[in-house]
């Protein structure tokens, strides 16, 4: 008997030990699955920013911050992927609740004034880079400093931004583009000529800085095209802004010629030309 008792209390320690076993090994795989999951998850997160399409990424993020009220992280990635998918409005109202968070940082608040200048609210935008520290200091910040100076008519501090910018990009093409322009619309030509040219130079396939070069040396009554990288099309289409340019100045026969070789040198019908054509020819006969 005395065996059979301390037998079944033997297999009893034995079971109990193999389910204390059994629980702490369950435990130890399912702290290891959170922990992959933990690590997909983030892969899927930087997926998600990077190559998905963005409005599916909204609607991953948005479902992970309503899970996951407290993470900061899935609020910052749903306000970066409304942005990504051109809802700026939306991405304004999730840049507003990321504001709040604890662990905000200084790159989110710059993120929000960009999200508010796409929406058209620049004095939002403004009011929020107010409070980023001026030490912060990348070209994400200066160059929206600059846009929002421009936009005040604080042309010396917008050149200050745009210079600090570009020299913290090695891809200043797009920010010297804005600045030519802003030059462009002060009337400071020969700058903004200088701005466009040195944007070309950086990003050869950039044909807005090459139609606001046209505009600066129309400005100035130059009408011949420049020596910068084109094709054929892209020279008919900068003909053709070089010739409202010369009827934009008064100078209508030249204007006229330049569109003449606009529609002749583009590979296909010019339609934009042709018409702008007519109109001139139509406003000649009947003046």
């Amino acid at each position: 008997m005395r065996h059979s008792v301390i037998l079944a209390v033997s297999l009893a320690g034995a079971m109990a030990l193999a389910a204390c076993e059994q629980k702490n090994a369950e435990e130890t795989v399912e702290r290891a699955f959170q922990d992959v999951n933990v690590v997909d998850e983030n892969d899927l997160s930087d997926v998600m920013l990077t190559v998905a399409d963005p409005n599916e990424a909204v609607t991953y993020f948005r479902r992970t911050a309503k899970d996951n009220p407290d993470r900061i992280d899935a609020q910052r990635g749903l306000a970066t992927s409304l942005v990504r998918a051109k809802r700026y409005t939306e991405a304004t109202a999730a840049y507003a609740t990321l504001v709040k968070f604890d662990g905000v940082t200084s790159d989110d608040r710059v993120d929000y004034a960009d999200a508010l200048l796409r929406a058209g609210d620049w004095a939002r935008a403004e009011e929020e880079l107010d409070r980023v520290p001026p030490t912060f200091e990348t070209f994400k910040r200066y160059r929206l400093e600059a846009l929002i100076a421009d936009s005040n008519e604080e042309w010396n501090k917008a050149d200050s931004f745009y210079e600090t910018a570009v020299g913290l990009t090695t891809r200043p093409s797009g920010v010297l583009n804005n600045w030519g322009y802003s030059k462009l619309t002060r009337g400071d030509f020969n700058d903004a000529e200088r701005l466009f040219t040195d944007a070309i130079r950086q990003d050869p396939s950039l044909f807005t800085a090459k139609n606001n070069l046209i505009l600066a040396r129309g400005a100035q009554g130059n009408y011949a095209l420049p020596v910068i990288p084109m094709d054929q099309t892209e020279r008919a289409q900068l003909l053709h802004t070089l010739g409202l340019a010369a009827v934009k100045k008064g100078d209508v026969q030249t204007g006229k010629g330049l569109l003449r070789d606009a529609i002749d040198t583009h590979p296909q019908h010019f339609e934009a030309a042709v018409r702008s054509l007519r109109a001139l020819e139509n406003n000649t006969s009947n003046g």
